[in-house]
């Protein structure tokens, strides 16, 4: 399993508090904490460091490359608008399943790992402002200041070309999406109604294309991923060749070049889908939460190697992870059909996870630190901060009521 040791990073002081330090992202790994806490920073740093083990693996530069001074700060860091999150104590440690990356006095320090197995991945940071893509016509012309939402904006105009005029049908309230091409439009379209999507709620602006991404690469991944994954020595050095062609190339744009590289890259079977997920409850009714999360866990359960990584301030999620990991326990035990039908009413049996394989962690703003959140039988506790908020709205109320007895 990945990991990464963090201290001294923006809003990140002492971070993690156990484990010697080490954050292990699971099968599915949850962060959790107020404004300002770091749960973004700790998702982007994880998005850098896979990203930047899967450039040693492919062989994009020379090792040597990556050691050269302040080339996380200047190269990576930026993708994420995190450059300045640096400082003179900044240390980052990351363990993966090809390399070790260690960040220490503006210099990377890379050492290969032997015998272990490494899932090519392909990697997606979902922003949290990923509205405006269906709120603004054109928005994929937009000179968008940031690298990863520039990134999302291309796999997803070029997710909606994959849906070929044909309809979707979305998990949340069996509304159908469909691109008109003479247009240029998504439509969104259900019994009652049929709206252009940048006219819909906002819920579906979000969801929309944080839905259509996510099931668009996973899909891909998984064909991708029966297929031969090795490249030979040859087609390894073309690769190589080429890149440094598009690099090098002056007339290309920030989004031509990745384009391009993307699809120099697709020579590379990709047999994992790391989906990093800011946020994913933005603007949606509780049941949609429900429905939105079970369809993301449906597509992380495709491959062994895929992974689903998301931050949130929604005490729902939470409950609903308590859910699909109580209905794995169940379903261990179930001996019969009628009862694992029983079981399917309540939860999709392709969206149930192992207790092993769910890691939540909690970010406090004041201390600059990370904790595990506790379980109780393998179940994620009630004592989050989440829940917690309610409760502390609940006591509020009832010293009102109090106050009222008194006038």
């Amino acid at each position: 399993m990945s990991k990464i040791r963090i201290s001294n990073f923006g809003p990140i002081k002492g971070g993690f508090q156990g484990n010697d330090g080490w954050l292990e992202f699971n099968k599915v790994t949850v962060f959790v904490g107020n404004q300002g806490s770091g749960k973004s920073t700790v998702a982007k740093l994880i998005s850098v460091f896979i990203k930047i083990e899967k450039s040693l693996v492919r062989g994009d530069f020379e090792k040597t490359w990556f050691e050269t001074k302040n080339r996380l700060k200047l190269y990576y860091l930026p993708y994420h608008r995190l450059e300045d999150y640096l400082n003179e104590n900044s240390k980052i440690e990351y363990i993966g399943d090809k390399f070790s990356i260690t960040y220490d006095n503006e210099y990377l320090i890379v050492n290969e790992i032997t015998n272990r197995v490494y899932s090519l991945p392909q990697i997606m940071y979902v922003p949290a402002e990923r509205n405006l893509l269906t709120y603004i016509k054109g928005a994929e012309e937009l000179k968008l200041s940031a690298e990863a939402l520039q990134e999302f904006s291309t796999e997803y105009y070029s997710a909606v070309q994959e849906m070929n005029g044909n309809a979707v049908l979305l998990p949340i309230n069996d509304t159908e999406i469909r691109y008109d091409k003479r247009s240029d439009e998504l439509y969104l379209k259900s019994n009652d109604f049929r709206i252009k999507l940048r006219v819909a709620s906002s819920g579906f602006q979000s969801f929309v294309p944080l839905y259509l991404v996510s099931d668009y690469l996973a899909k891909s991944v998984k064909q991708q991923s029966g297929k031969k994954t090795a490249m030979s020595s040859e087609e390894t050095a073309k690769f190589q060749k080429g890149l440094r062609t598009i690099w090098n190339n002056e007339h290309l744009t920030d989004s031509q070049q990745r384009q391009a590289i993307s699809e120099l890259a697709a020579a590379f079977n990709k047999t994992a889908f790391i989906n990093i997920v800011e946020e994913p409850e933005q603007n949606l009714f509780p049941s949609s939460q429900w429905q939105m999360l079970q369809s993301l866990l449906a597509l992380n359960n495709m491959n062994m190697g895929n992974k689903l990584i998301m931050t949130t301030h929604s005490p729902y999620l939470i409950n609903y992870l308590t859910l699909v990991v109580k209905a794995g326990e169940l379903k261990e035990k179930i001996k019969t059909d009628a009862q694992k039908n029983d079981l399917e009413q309540i939860v999709a049996l392709n969206t149930i996870i192992n207790a092993k394989n769910l890691s939540i962690y909690e970010l406090d703003e004041k201390c600059g630190c990370i904790k595990s959140l506790e379980t109780y039988e393998g179940l994620p506790s009630d004592e989050n901060r989440l829940n917690s908020m309610l409760d502390e709205g609940n006591e509020l109320f009832t010293k009102l009521l109090e106050i009222q007895q008194q006038l």
